[in-house]
């Protein structure tokens, strides 16, 4: 979700006015993918890397993150959100922890769309927490280094559980993943889009979803040899 500090600048505003601009937008994009049937929903929130800003703006952030999830929590329960985080929560502040927790508990009931928030999260520290979990596991005896294999590895992932993404869409168009999802991402379609996110809506959403279902996912293979 990118463009949140540009976005702010264009209006010569501190960079947390655009982050606190941005709770519009994902409850834009979260509305419309549970409008569409979209099942998973993953935003990359905070990075491990983004505990290198300014202090101001980290603090800020994560007083929004506190008080948006009280603000919303009704409005996930009511439609049927249920939410996950990914990522490792326990070095967030304790008020955060405390309110992600609740939420996480309202909302474990509910069947529609699954939004994951990736919350101090990094991809390379996903999979070296994956690749620490089999080392121990070999090294118990439980698992033989030749039985280990792609799908071995993915049930070692934070994701276990979930499909890959099909659609990665980048704002304010950048062209780079950015630690995120290495290991899911491999086939993924990506949809760059000029926007900064504080500007994003259902349309860009639809635009987005548009372009995907035009594409051949080929997953590196001949879909008609013939053609």
């Amino acid at each position: 979700m990118d463009g949140n500090g540009r976005w702010a600048k264009n209006k010569g505003a501190a960079r947390i006015f655009g982050h606190r601009n941005a709770i519009q937008a994902v409850k834009d994009v979260t509305e419309g993918c549970g409008e569409l049937g979209v099942k998973y929903l993953t935003l990359y929130a905070f990075s491990t890397e983004n505990w290198g800003r300014p202090k101001e703006e980290v603090d800020g952030l994560m007083e929004l993150l506190v008080n948006t999830l009280k603000k919303e929590i009704n409005t996930l329960h009511e439609n049927q959100v249920q939410l996950h985080t990914l990522g490792d929560v326990s070095h967030l502040p304790e008020a955060c922890q405390n309110n992600l927790a609740e939420a996480i508990d309202a909302t474990k009931n509910n069947s529609g769309l699954i939004l994951q928030l990736a919350l101090n999260y990094s991809g390379r520290w996903e999979i070296v927490e994956a690749a620490r979990k089999i080392a121990t596991e070999a090294k118990m005896g439980m698992i033989q280094p030749e039985e280990i294999d792609e799908h071995y590895f993915s049930q070692h992932l934070k994701t276990a559980n979930i499909p890959d993404p099909e659609l990665l869409i980048r704002t304010s168009g950048e062209l780079r993943v950015s630690n995120f999802l290495l290991w899911q991402i491999a086939y993924t379609e990506i949809f760059i889009t000029p926007t900064l996110w504080p500007d994003f809506r259902k349309e860009d959403l639809y635009e987005a979803i548009c372009v995907y279902q035009k594409r051949e996912r080929r997953f590196g293979k001949v879909l008609n040899p013939t053609a």
